[in-house]
């Protein structure tokens, strides 16, 4: 939980929230197939839901004075993967200033599958 005060009281900000509204960005972008889970827990909740959940392949870490994300994707096949990782980079970013106020300090993007 990230929490952080204002002029008008205290701003709570979950994980799962942050890991909600990147992955909605993230595989929005050009040339992300989807997302690949991160650990064996995710592996195995994924293969007992009827359906992907959007937070799959995100660990957000740190706190309100900023955060570091990491992604694990698949990308479609023929692609530039510098410039999704590229673009990627930047839309979390913007993105996560724009919605939270919360600076991202670092955004790392590992390419876990390509898809044809």
């Amino acid at each position: 939980m990230l929490a952080y005060e204002t002029r008008l009281g205290t701003i709570d900000i979950s994980e799962g929230y942050l890991s909600k509204l990147i992955g909605n960005e993230v595989t929005s972008c050009f040339g992300v197939v989807g997302m690949m889970a991160r650990d064996p827990k995710q592996k195995i909740f994924n293969k007992f839901s009827k359906e992907e959940s959007i937070d799959t392949g995100i660990k957000v870490s740190g706190g309100t004075d900023g955060v570091k994300v990491e992604l694990h994707i698949v990308v479609s096949y023929g692609m530039n993967i510098n410039a999704i990782a590229a673009s990627i980079t930047e839309k979390v970013k913007y993105v996560v200033k724009e919605k939270t106020g919360i600076t991202v300090d670092k955004v790392i993007v590992k390419v876990d599958g390509i898809k044809e």
